[in-house]
């Protein structure tokens, strides 16, 4: 196993350094989200690197054994103490520094009844036809059921509000029936590196029966199950807009053999039905489980090689100590790679309950 850290200009694709000597490197992809990696070097070596004191134009990357496992954005370089500390996250983080100034997203807006995917493709082209805006991103063509905007409320980006692209994109992936995305990288045929915002629907990841995490077998630290009442419910009641009698509202309930606990969604945003009750199923079915497991750090092993699982993948988790004996499916919402810790290469995942997902065919 062997990583190296390469660094490019990202106006001109020229390559600064085919190894950054990053020391306590960590790194990983989130879902929804941009995903980060974080990295130190000494002072000395700092100074023979002089793009790293051109954030925000410098891209970087980490590759492991030939594949590019991460790509991002160096956004800030700060000294801590003895060290230089490097910090970047993903392709989409370089929209939340972008606005739409022209509105409508250059004519491309304003949607009816539209696919939010298709949206989200127009956000990402419209911030890179503007010169010296161009990342190389590309979107997946990935299409879906969901709807933005009405004939009696199109939807729409008006510059006066100088809105923000990141914002834009991560609206559009919060209704219940939206889609997911992740960012990802590659080597193209040509070794050049392919820099790509995945779309998934109706969610990213698949259940997956091929790979598994157990305590003793590739889980390497005690891992707390939480068993709490607090928020646990069988009944959601979601209020959307309105107020008094006009205020929109649904309610998922089911009985099971438990003392009735009820929870109140507040979603003043929401107009219609449908969503508030697509919103309500979705808290209610996450709100029922009990037994929490929010993370797990794992190690290197064929019941799941690290690399092995995907954003939005549901996977098996067993833990088995003195204070528990849980097993139960868990959905990947992000993670962290640490190539080099006294155990080795370790990955800590952060997990949902995976009862509130639908789930997609496994690839």
């Amino acid at each position: 196993m062997t990583y190296r850290y390469l660094t490019q200009n990202a106006l001109t694709g020229e390559w600064l350094s085919p190894h950054l000597p990053l020391k306590g490197v960590e790194f990983g992809p989130e879902l929804n989200g941009p995903g980060e990696l974080r990295g130190s070097l000494s002072p000395r070596l700092a100074w023979s690197h002089p793009e790293l004191a051109d954030p925000g134009t410098t891209l970087i990357y980490a590759e492991r054994d030939g594949m590019l496992r991460w790509g991002g954005i160096i956004w800030q370089i700060e000294p801590d103490g003895n060290t230089m500390t490097v910090e970047a996250a993903g392709w989409s983080s370089y929209f939340h520094r972008r606005h739409d100034l022209d509105g409508e997203l250059g004519g491309r807006a304003p949607y009816v009844r539209a696919d939010p995917c298709r949206i989200f493709r127009d956000v990402v082209a419209y911030a890179q036809s503007i010169p010296d805006g161009d990342l190389g991103i590309t979107v997946d063509d990935t299409t879906s059921k969901a709807t933005v905007g009405t004939p009696a409320e199109p939807w729409h980006s008006r510059w006066w509000e100088t809105p923000v692209l990141g914002e834009i994109l991560d609206d559009l992936v919060k209704p219940a029936d939206s889609p997911d995305y992740t960012c990802t990288t590659w080597w193209d045929i040509g070794r050049r590196p392919v820099r790509r915002i995945r779309l998934g629907y109706p969610r990213l990841g698949s259940r997956r029966s091929d790979i598994s995490f157990s305590t003793g077998v590739n889980i390497i630290r005690s891992t707390p199950v939480t068993y709490s009442a607090d928020e646990y419910a069988q009944v959601v009641i979601a209020t959307g807009t309105g107020e008094g009698r006009a205020q929109r509202r649904a309610i998922d309930a089911v009985r099971n053999r438990r003392l009735r606990l009820e929870h109140v969604l507040d979603l003043p945003e929401v107009r219609g039905k449908d969503v508030l009750a697509q919103r309500a199923k979705k808290e209610r079915a996450w709100r029922q489980s009990l037994g929490h497991v929010e993370e797990i750090t794992v190690r290197d092993h064929p019941s799941a090689p690290i690399g092995s699982w995907q954003i939005g993948d549901d996977v098996r988790v067993a833990i088995r100590d003195q204070w528990t004996n849980w097993t139960g499916w868990c959905r990947i919402s992000g993670y962290t790679v640490r190539p080099d810790t006294d155990e080795g290469e370790t990955a800590t995942l952060r997990l949902d309950s995976a009862a509130a997902h639908q789930y997609a065919t496994a690839t």
